[in-house]
């Protein structure tokens, strides 16, 4: 199976597809031979890209991954490139209807056993890593939160500055001494972490944001039930919270929803309102202190073995390119069936791009409740998108075009293969827990860090992060893991990238064998052996969604 696979030049997603994949760049005048086809290509097809596999008229339904993801324009030839000038979105209508999916559970036999060890919080959840978490309830304490980051940080050693500030030094030593600072290379200094005070604290996190005030009520309640489970999430072992005094979001508001979402809430909880105290600078020297007190403490916690049913793990794609639904996306989705099998939580979101997968997503659905509960938020998700002049169709950003993504429904229906092939067990809406095992859909944005941050939100303890074109998104408690589609990528992003799935490209491993592979490394980025690259570099992206606003 592998050598054929190695000399493929293209690759047809599902039976039913009118349109092949090319592997690798194809020359204009080049005949492809296919499952006993052969293709004359009307035009140079860069690998990612697509060619249609017949003559078509205007208003032809184009098919990729079994489902309709556009409808040709203008008359095309057979063996020409797909482009936004000949191709226009489509999608099939999709609704409810009693369907009895069966599901066929990869064999789990070898980890049936497997274990890693995590946090376990008095609650019985079971924490990836050991954050303290600083919170602010307006935007207003932003800039208190900067300094005592930037204290904290550097003298506890979770600075990542340290060779950027060394640099600066040495050009300003070059400047002032009349040298010439095109002499003066940058080095690279060992990880910070080996100065870390308190070796059982995987860092502390702080969650700026530009909400709490001036905006609706709405938009303030919001932003108190995301904080709130943030402040539960089981990788958050304690919470600085700092709030104004005067916001729209008060901290009452906050408390009673981090009690309503958890009643035997019991982490400490320090409460700063500048309002009521003597001065900033008592205000931060206070926050400060407390909270070092609290590491103290944490850091008496230590790792415990846990099943991987414990574990909690969101699937997301961004930069995403054409070989996001041929490699990186099918192999994530072999983990998620192997999670599901093994009883953990898989969280599926960005609801933009489920669009053209609706009805497979439907159809999976355990309950009747949850697949109208998907469909209602779908349609009303859309047709908020499409009051303020937008819609799902247009997602794909310039780079997804570009990279061979040229419809919606092309980047959605390769965007759902993250979730696999097992049944839906709940649907939530953003900010709702997950307390199903199994497969759940979180109503998210597709954009990247909107979308993270509603992953962390919903429980996800981990993060399977697939991109094609690069992307540095992390989230301040929950490890991003990033998952590179092709080899090049991998090797040039090296700094970022974790998991290279190129070989399933080159025919060297199988999309299971690939899926496998990155169910190893979760287990171990679990377990604190292996430190994502997202996390060593402190990419600690939070951005709250605002509804209807966002793709």
């Amino acid at each position: 199976m592998l050598e054929n696979e190695v000399k493929r030049l293209v690759i047809k997603m599902h039976p039913e597809d009118n349109v092949l994949v090319a592997l690798t760049d194809l020359v204009k005048g080049e005949s492809v031979t296919f499952e006993e086809q052969t293709y004359t290509l009307q035009d140079t097809i860069k690998a990612k890209h697509k060619f249609y596999t017949s003559d078509l008229r205007e208003g032809a339904e184009i098919i990729m991954y079994g489902v309709l993801v556009g409808k040709v324009q203008c008359d095309v030839a057979k063996g020409s490139l797909m482009t936004t000038d000949n191709l226009k979105h489509a999608a099939e209508p999709y609704g409810y209807r009693d369907v009895n999916f069966a599901w066929q559970a990869p064999d789990i036999s070898k980890y049936k056993d497997r274990t890693f060890k995590g946090y376990k919080r008095n609650d019985g959840r079971f924490g990836t890593a050991n954050y303290w978490l600083f919170v602010p309830t307006v935007f207003c304490e932003n800039r208190n939160l900067d300094v005592i980051k930037e204290a904290l940080h550097n003298e506890l050693g979770y600075s990542v500055s340290d060779k950027y500030t060394q640099y600066t030094h040495q050009l300003l030593e070059a400047y002032q001494n009349g040298e010439n600072i095109d002499l003066v290379n940058m080095q690279l200094t060992p990880n910070n972490s080996a100065k870390r005070v308190f070796k059982n604290v995987d860092g502390i996190k702080f969650l700026n944001h530009q909400g709490g005030c001036g905006g609706t009520r709405q938009d303030a309640s919001t932003l108190s039930a995301l904080l709130a489970s943030y402040a539960n999430h089981p990788n958050v072992a304690g919470i600085t919270l700092l709030s104004l005094g005067c916001q729209h979001l008060q901290v009452q508001d906050f408390t009673n929803d981090v009690k309503k979402q958890n009643p035997s809430f019991d982490k400490p909880l320090f409460i700063f309102e500048q309002q009521q105290s003597k001065s900033e600078e008592q205000l931060v020297a206070d926050a400060i202190k407390k909270t070092f007190e609290g590491l103290i403490e944490i850091n008496k916690q230590e790792r415990v073995l846990a099943p991987l049913s414990e574990l909690c793990v969101g699937v997301k794609c961004g930069g995403s390119d054409g070989f996001s639904g041929v490699s990186a996306n099918p192999a994530v989705g072999y983990t998620s069936d192997l999670l599901v099998a093994l009883g953990a939580k898989v969280l599926l979101a960005e609801f933009p791009e489920l669009c053209g997968a609706e009805q497979n997503l439907i159809d999976r659905c355990t309950t009747e409740t949850a697949a109208k509960k998907f469909i209602d938020l779908m349609q009303s998700y859309d047709a908020l998108a499409h009051k303020v002049g937008s819609g799902f169709h247009m997602n794909p950003s310039p780079g997804n075009i570009k990279d061979g993504l040229i419809t919606d429904a092309i980047k959605s229906a390769g965007a759902a293969k993250k979730g696999g092939t097992a049944p839906v067990v709940d649907v939530l809406d953003y900010t709702e827990p997950a307390t199903k095992a199994g497969l759940s859909l979180v109503c998210t944005p597709g954009n990247d860090v909107e979308a993270t941050t509603g992953k962390a939100a919903s429980g996800a303890t981990l993060i399977l992060f697939t991109t094609g074109l690069g992307t540095p998104t992390g989230n301040p408690v929950c490890p991003v893991i990033k998952v590179a589609t092709n080899s090049i990528l991998a090797k040039k992003m090296s700094d970022i990238i974790d998991i290279d799935c190129g070989p399933i490209i080159s025919g060297e491993k199988t999309i299971e064998e690939m899926g496998e592979d990155i169910l190893e490394y979760c287990i171990k980025a679990a377990s604190g052996e292996i430190i994502p690259k997202a996390v060593l570099l402190n990419q600690d992206d939070f951005i709250p969604w605002k509804r209807g606003v966002s793709l």
